[in-house]
């Protein structure tokens, strides 16, 4: 009986259209849907509150036994975030009282956020941009930017900025474009990322880290150079030559005298 109404409520369920299963979105090749679900899809890893183990637990006032509920914290993710570098961090809604007597008030709790130079070893390049104490703490613990990047998911790291350094050490690392004057670093600093480069594939890389309107850009590039036709002049010059060839290689007639032509007896 149990199972049966496991198989019922399976045929119950319809799952809930997303930008890349309807419209233009289901067209992009599989390669940028894994990415766009690592990206928006995925649960990214708890940074506010600690998920505890198990199923149940004991309240430490009333000593009874209730169900844990592992619920994540409501967060919002302004537009100005995808600048930076926020190591998973965002701002926080919520309600603040200040007293026992006092009236709830509407309060945002949001990161504290500093103008930094970070480093990346592949890219050879300084950035200045605006992290979080979090991202700096990360960038440190993971011994440099690079690090952070690759072994961080896409979900995780969320901001466009820090998609699109990553997007830019796997492409140089996978066409080894990286230190091009000098080939004794370049073979150093590419054995010592190569190993990141195992998750991916060459496809999977060529669209990491584009945003869905990137991705439908692109899209829409390749289709038309799909479709670009080729010029008349072009075919018309190639059936010429072809024509030119044939009538070349036809045997010539005998060439007979206009008298002989005209003599029936002949």
């Amino acid at each position: 009986m149990e199972s049966k109404l496991a198989n019922g409520l399976k045929l119950l369920y319809i799952p809930k259209t997303t930008k890349i299963s309807s419209g233009l979105g289901d067209r992009l090749p599989e390669a940028y849907k894994k990415f766009y679900k690592e990206w928006r899809h995925k649960v990214p890893e708890p940074v506010y509150f600690q998920p505890k183990s198990g199923k149940w637990t004991r309240d430490e006032k009333t000593n009874a036994v209730i169900p844990v509920q592992n619920i994540p914290i409501p967060l919002k993710y302004p537009k100005t975030m995808h600048f930076g570098i926020w190591g998973g961090e965002a701002v926080i809604q919520g309600f603040k009282q200040s007293g026992k007597y006092k009236s709830r008030v509407p309060h945002f709790w949001t990161p504290t956020l500093k103008k930094s130079v970070v480093y990346s070893e592949v890219l050879d390049k300084y950035m200045s941009t605006t992290v979080t104490e979090r991202a700096i703490d990360l960038i440190n613990k993971n011994y440099g930017l690079d690090h952070y990047l690759l072994k961080t998911a896409a979900c995780d790291l969320r901001t466009t900025l820090s998609l699109k350094i990553k997007r830019q050490i796997l492409m140089a690392l996978r066409d080894k474009t990286l230190y091009p004057d000098d080939n004794i670093k370049q073979q150093t600093v590419y054995n010592k990322y190569k190993d990141y480069l195992k998750d991916y594939t060459h496809e999977e890389i060529e669209w990491y880290g584009l945003t869905f309107n990137e991705a439908l850009l692109k899209l829409q590039e390749m289709d038309s150079f799909k479709e670009k036709k080729e010029p008349l002049k072009t075919k018309y010059r190639i059936e010429l030559i072809e024509e030119l060839k044939n009538s070349s290689q036809t045997p010539t007639e005998e060439k007979t005298s206009w008298l002989n032509k005209l003599n029936p007896f002949n």
